[in-house]
């Protein structure tokens, strides 16, 4: 586009963008407490209701990274990228099936807390240094750079690195005061709005190009699959079936950002039902966001980059007041997201880290130091997110890094599951030599180009060697599992405890059940995938 985007917008849409977004900063600021214990502080009290973490989990995946990534992927690789998404929604049943019950039971702050019940404190330690790394290096910056692709287009004077300080700096006024309260209230509203946006694209992208059917005639059938050959350069079959699981089973059922929002939970229903409705509100992704970025291929078919879909949707399509609401609610994804990941990673640090070599600070210490670190991580986010711009494209980047790093996680958290027998001195083998496994294979494959190696092949690979890392080194190590450690995240514990509250479930209607939910969601999602299938 060669005017700048702000000629698009009328005073309207610039008061509907300024009351929006200041309005929901004020909102995080009310939402705080003025005194904070931990458990105020990094998990809202304990207190927060299925429907509000529902849509502050949607909020924190759908930021403004999967606005802009997802339309970018429909437009350049096809439907495919909603693999994504609706294994999401299988994998979250998983979730709340197998490994939930536990998590809730253990009455954890963080996932490396939980993975320390299982093996030792140097499993939580390194777990949590590489979840901080991802945080700030792929999440964060993310979010800051593909929200800054608007803004730009807004105020085409400003430079890259002002912009995604703006940015940065509005989610940090809240977060560093406020806590996690803040930022899960922030969310839900969001959320609402952020569907609302949505939707007003999907239609005026639908009417613009002609309606369902000339979209669905237009495009190239193979663009309009969801499942693809083994050459394709998206998302082919056998990465669908054996890397994009363990892509989503490290971010839904392992990430501090995600998890953090169901062990908030009143109880283990809310968490189960909160989880599930986030799963629901994930197939809808499919009609406002992915398809619209397929309208796109034959409404702006000749477009310099494909993260610029979402952003030209937004200016080219919506009258005055509208795209003013729809650019707020994509700055105010931006924010929201920042404010969820700070907080998480400032968890991380407080409780995994300074805890760890501090185990007695008081608790009025522990806020501070929170506070303090979130500050910090947003430094180190704001001066790494330019530097994507460097990178073809954003959605790539993001599934390429995980790729490469989260396989020793997945290792570890998978078979400590189902197998007894894995032991402290394989989990860290397996996070040490795990991790200079991927690096070296991100070296070999993504920078130099020694080999052609899809990113979703290179997961599945990496994981079966961090797999026989840990069994290899847990059979000829002399540690000796305590039977709680053995039983943390047993998937067979879980459903014992299930079997001893089925008296309760049976006095409630079968709707309210999660495993009535859970089986609903499945053939829902199904219907979804087979619709779309080729």
């Amino acid at each position: 586009m060669t005017s700048p985007a702000s000629s698009w917008l009328g005073p309207l849409d610039w008061a509907v963008v300024a009351f929006y977004s200041g309005g929901l900063i004020i909102l995080g600021v009310l939402a705080s407490r003025r005194r904070f214990a931990p458990v105020d502080y990094f998990l809202a009290s304990r207190r927060t209701t299925w429907p509000i973490i529902g849509l502050s989990l949607l909020a924190t995946n759908i930021s403004s990274t999967a606005l802009v990534g997802l339309t970018g992927g429909a437009y350049s690789t096809g439907l495919s990228v909603y693999d994504y998404e609706w294994s999401a929604t299988l994998i979250l049943v998983f979730f709340c099936l197998f490994l939930l019950p536990s998590i809730i039971r253990s009455r954890i702050y963080t996932m490396p807390e939980f993975l320390e019940r299982r093996y030792d404190r140097r499993a939580r330690l390194l777990f949590a240094l590489l979840t901080l790394f991802l945080n700030v290096v792929v999440d964060s910056a993310g979010v800051l750079y593909s929200g800054s692709l608007v803004c730009q287009l807004l105020f085409p004077a400003w430079p890259l690195w002002l912009i995604v300080t703006v940015l940065a700096g509005g989610a940090g006024i809240y977060t560093i005061t406020g806590g996690l309260r803040s930022v899960i209230y922030t969310e839900a509203v969001q959320a609402v709005v952020l569907l609302a946006s949505a939707a007003l694209i999907s239609v005026a992208a639908f009417h613009r190009a002609g309606g369902w059917h000339a979209v669905m005639t237009q495009v190239d059938p193979a663009a309009l699959s969801l499942i693809r050959p083994l050459g394709d350069r998206g998302v082919p079959w056998l990465g669908l079936l054996c890397g994009v699981p363990l892509l989503g089973f490290y971010y839904w059922c392992t990430n501090q950002s995600i998890v953090q929002r169901m062990l908030s939970a009143k109880d283990a229903d809310h968490a189960r039902w909160g989880a599930l409705f986030a799963g629901l509100l994930k197939l809808t992704v499919l009609f406002l966001i992915v398809l619209p970025g397929t309208c796109a291929l034959l409404l702006f078919p000749h477009l310099p980059r494909a993260d610029l879909v979402y952003p030209t949707l937004i200016l080219h399509l919506l009258p005055v007041g509208l795209a003013g609401l729809v650019v707020a609610a994509f700055v105010a994804a931006t924010i929201v997201s920042i404010a969820s990941l700070l907080n998480s990673a400032s968890t991380l640090i407080t409780m995994d880290v300074v805890r760890h070599f501090r185990p007695n600070l008081p608790d009025d210490k522990i806020v501070r130091i929170g506070r303090i670190s979130t500050a910090v991580l947003l430094v180190v986010a704001v001066a790494w997110a330019p530097q994507l711009q460097l990178f073809p494209s954003l959605w790539q980047y993001l599934q390429a890094v995980l790729a490469y790093v989260v396989p020793p996680v997945v290792a570890l958290f998978v078979v400590g599951m189902f197998w007894r027998g894995a032991n402290a001195d394989g989990a860290a083998a397996t996070l040490i030599v795990g991790s200079v496994c991927g690096g070296a294979m991100f070296l070999a494959n993504g920078v130099l180009h020694w080999t052609h190696l899809h990113f979703l092949y290179a997961a599945p690979i990496l994981t079966l060697i961090d797999i026989g890392i840990l069994v290899g080194v847990s059979a000829h190590s002399a540690t000796v599992q305590r039977a709680s450690q053995m039983d943390a995240m047993s998937p067979l514990l879980s459903w014992r405890v299930d079997r001893a509250d089925r008296a309760d479930s049976r006095a409630r209607p079968f709707w309210q059940d999660y495993r009535w939910q859970a089986a609903g969601l499945v053939l829902l999602t199904a219907a979804v995938v087979i619709a779309f299938r080729d």
